[in-house]
Parts: C-alpha cells; structure tokens; sequence
C-alpha cells in the first residue's frame, strides 16, 4: 500500500507543471544513465571557440561542472578569440579557428567583442580588429544563419509554436565600401573577369558639399542552397514559409524572391500542399514586405511561422522576434556553411552579446545571474552536429538530451535565474551547481515556496490501523464496496443529495458506527 502510495505520488510530481514565481518543486536528473561519474563519454571533434567577459565566465563554469566531469573533449580544438589574444598573433588565432571550422566542420562559439575604438584604448590593443562572425562567413561560405525560438515545456514565453527565421549570412551593408566626399559626379563602374566592356552600373551628381557614397552588393549563387534548407525545416517542423523583402522599392531585391520561388515551385509545392500548410495562403508560396512582416511579428503569437530574408532584414527582423519571445536569450544563432565537397559546415552560438554590464557587475563583487539557455543551446548543437558528422550519435545525443532536459526542468520548477523567477531566482554559480547535481544523478524533490505546506506529522501507526479496518477481509487490498462501508463509517461518504441530475428526495445513508 505505501509503496503504491509513494509510486502515486512520484506519478503526481512528474505530472505537475508549474511556472514560476509559486510553489517550486523540483525533479531533476531523469536520466540517471547518462549522468554517472563513470567512464566518460568519448566526444567526436568538434571547434570550440572562447570569447569574453561574463558569458566566457560561465561558460567556464559550465565547462568545469557539467561536461568535464561526463564528457572527454580531448579531441576538441579550443582557440580563444578574445580581444588580447587576437592582437598578440596578430589575428593568427582567427585565421586558425576558420580553418579549423572548415576541416572539422561543427562548432561552438562564444559571444565575442568586436572592438571599438573606446575599446581598443581600454584594453591596449593594436587596432580595432574587424569583426570575427565576418571572417568565418566568408570563411565557411556562409549561405545562411538560423535563428529559432527556444521552447520550454510548462513556460509561456513569447509565442505559443516554434517560428524559423534564415538570415542570408553574407552581402548588403555588412561587407559595404565606403567614402566620404564632396562635390561632384558619382559613377558606379562594372569591370567584367572576362575583360569584355565595363558597364556603369549608376551615375549620379552630388550636391552636397558632404556624402557618404556607400557600395555594396547582394551575391545570389548560394540563395538556392539558403532555400532548400528553409523550405526543408519549415517542413520539418510544420511552419508555414514567408520569404521577405522590400522588392517594390529596393527592385535588385527582385532577383532574391525570383529564386526562393523557383525552388519552392519546383521542389517543395506539392509536399506543403499536401501538409496542408499552405491552405491559408491560397495554395502558394508567400511574399512579404518587409514593412509587414514587421508588424506581423508582433501579431502572429501563436508562432508556426517561418520567415527568409536578405542579411540586414533578417537581422533586424530577428531581433523583434527575440523581443517578443522574451530575450535574445530564448532565440538560437547557427551559421549554415558549405565546404567545396558539399559538406555541411555548422556553428552554433548564442543570439546575444557578451553581457558587459554584468560582468562589470562580477568584476565589483556583486551576485550576477546570467540564464546561460542560449549558450547551452548552441553547445548542445555544435555536438550534436558533430555526432552526426562522425556517426556516433548514438553516444552522444542521450546526453545532451538529458542535459536540455534537466536545464528545463529547473527552470519551470522556479529554480531558474532572476530573468525568470524575479529577485527570488539563482545566481549565475547557483544555476550551475544545481544543474551539476542533476547531471550527476542526485534525484530530488525539494519546496522551497513560503506558500508551501507545513511538514508532516502524520501518525504512520494510526494510518496502519486506519487500512486495516477498512480491508474487511483482511487480504492487504482494499475494494470498492470495502471502501465505500469505510466511508460510511467514517461519516465522509460522498452523497448525492442536491447535485444536478439527480433525485433530490433520494435517501441520504446513515453512517454506520465505525469499529474501535
């Protein structure tokens, strides 16, 4: 009796879904499997890239306390992207991370800084080097950066079903030429490869006695490659797909729909067709401005939506989402690149900077709570891409599923950070540590709720005697009519006088005496 008493009660913990602030239960460490202090797990090759301040911090942390103690990453290669170390090899470091990106084809990366001149005098640096997302998408061949709520089961955050978005990764104002001039005659010249006649692509008088002339260009060879991936996700994970851009006023924006078009046509129609997908957009695939989709970001909160763009929409376009789904720390950052073999190359980070203020905070002896989710995303991709490369993921994946697992759970069990649970919630070391102990299989149930109950005085012998009285017949189970005489006895049978339905005149029961 007690044991399927106590069996009904785990059954109950696992069934309640709380969010906090409230009454905060906690089970964790679920997948005990996965989470002893024996042989570790062999990890494939994978690049991890360090960065700075307070997210490099708890990325230590993490590192230290939750895969050091389960995972051997002795066949990672770590190379550090902070400001110092790049201006000591003179940005060797970051040629050598691309070039390892490109060999080994999955990595994780921490937010890094892209120094200022304020910065560069702070910190004493040679220059203000460029920035280092901007290397490896030239590097990778970047075709597209996915960015994709985070979901937690039993927690509302910003919309209710998942939303993608693709970012074309390169061209537009990111890689812009520029140069401030005065008066004058402007002209835009095309020198073709093939040395046949140059073309003046615009030319223009300036007036102003001061202009800044900007130049750059929007490539499109990999836009086919950018479509099938978002035209497959969108599939996968039932989102309808809407291609963005500002085609009636910017006209070479044209050329982008024309070929996300075409490949939907030609490869995807009948399947979203068939999905059902497309029955609110008449059967076709749709375009939006992106005027509307600004807006429609806001509306859509029921989510199930993907959107593409060209790299300056979708970066600003994305950041709304992460606004209305919270933060920039429930939204995910992958670099989708190819190699020259066709290969795949993938890199996975957080969506959000590296959180100076709270780490000007640390640095001053103040308590900090970073919510590490973003982070922990991006780790948990970079090896799962890597197990899939190497074809192990049937080491890798239990693991990293357990860890998503307990990372969630103590976040809807209000053990989460103050982002989450208010000035109540962890610090950045006490988030960590419970994590670690669950990672370590240490089970637990704890309520640390001032609303919770008080503790039990319940006199065990007195629940003894209180079973055997109403099991009549004496065979350790208790029946239906056995149960319902006990009730009666005990004068808290349940009666059907005064409910809806039925016969109000209906006898009540007299309450037997019950037995001492």
């Amino acid at each position: 009796f007690f044991f399927a008493a106590h069996h009904l009660m785990m059954q109950a913990v696992h069934r309640t879904v709380m969010r906090c602030p409230g009454p905060r239960l906690a089970y964790l460490g679920l997948s005990k499997h996965y989470s002893t202090l024996g042989t570790k797990i062999v990890a494939p090759p994978m690049v991890f890239i360090k960065g700075e301040e307070m997210t490099r911090y708890c990325m230590d942390l993490i590192m230290k306390e939750w895969v050091e103690p389960h995972i051997d990453t002795s066949r990672w290669e770590f190379y550090d992207l902070s400001c110092k170390v790049r201006d000591d090899t003179e940005d060797q470091v970051l040629r050598d991370a691309v070039e390892a990106g490109k060999r080994i084809g999955a990595i994780f990366k921490e937010p890094t800084i892209t120094p200022t001149e304020i910065q560069k005098q702070k910190l004493g640096l040679k220059k203000a080097w460029g920035s280092p997302n901007g290397a490896m998408r030239r590097g990778w061949n970047g075709i597209t950066i996915s960015r994709d709520t985070i979901h937690i089961e039993g927690m509302e955050l910003g919309y209710k079903k998942p939303v993608l978005f693709e970012r074309h990764a390169v061209g537009g104002e990111y890689s812009a030429g520029y140069k401030t001039v005065g008066n004058g005659r402007l002209v835009t010249l095309y020198l073709p490869e093939d040395g046949s006649t140059p073309e003046i692509v615009d030319g223009r008088m300036l007036k102003n006695s001061q202009n800044a002339v900007v130049t750059y260009d929007n490539p499109l060879d990999n836009v086919h490659d950018l479509a099938h991936h978002f035209f497959k996700r969108c599939l996968e994970h039932d989102v309808v797909p809407y291609v963005v851009t500002k085609k009636t006023v910017f006209k070479w924006q044209e050329g982008f729909w024309l070929i996300m078009k075409k490949v939907f046509d030609e490869h995807y129609r009948e399947q979203y067709k068939a999905s059902g997908l497309l029955d609110r957009c008449g059967g076709e695939l749709q375009h939006l401005i992106s005027d509307a989709a600004t807006m429609q970001i806001i509306r859509w909160t029921d989510g199930g939506f993907g959107m593409a763009a060209h790299n300056y929409d979708g970066d600003m376009l994305t950041d709304e989402v992460a606004q209305v789904h919270r933060s920039p720390g429930f939204i995910t950052s992958n670099l989708i690149g190819k190699t020259e073999q066709g290969t795949l190359i993938k890199e996975y980070e957080a969506s959000h900077g590296t959180v100076a203020d709270m780490w000007e905070a640390h640095l001053r002896g103040e308590e900090t709570s970073l919510n590490p989710l973003g982070m922990v995303e991006a780790l948990i991709g970079a090896m799962n891409h890597a197990a899939a490369l190497n074809e192990c993921e049937d080491d890798i994946i239990p693991w990293t599923t357990n860890l998503r697992t307990c990372l969630h759970k103590a976040m809807v069990a209000g053990k989460g950070t103050r982002d989450l649970c208010g000035p109540t919630g962890a610090t950045t070391e006490e988030f960590v540590g419970t994590i670690a102990r669950a990672l370590r299989g240490e089970y637990f149930i704890e309520v640390t709720d001032e609303t919770a109950e008080p503790a039990d005085d319940t006199d065990l012998s007195a629940v003894i005697q209180m079973f055997e009285n109403l099991d009549e017949d004496g065979d350790g189970q208790i029946d239906l009519e056995e149960f319902g005489r006990g009730l009666r006895r005990l004068k808290v049978c349940p009666h059907r006088y005064g409910f809806p339905g039925v016969d109000k005149e209906a006898e009540i029961v007299q309450a037997e005496p019950i037995k001492q």
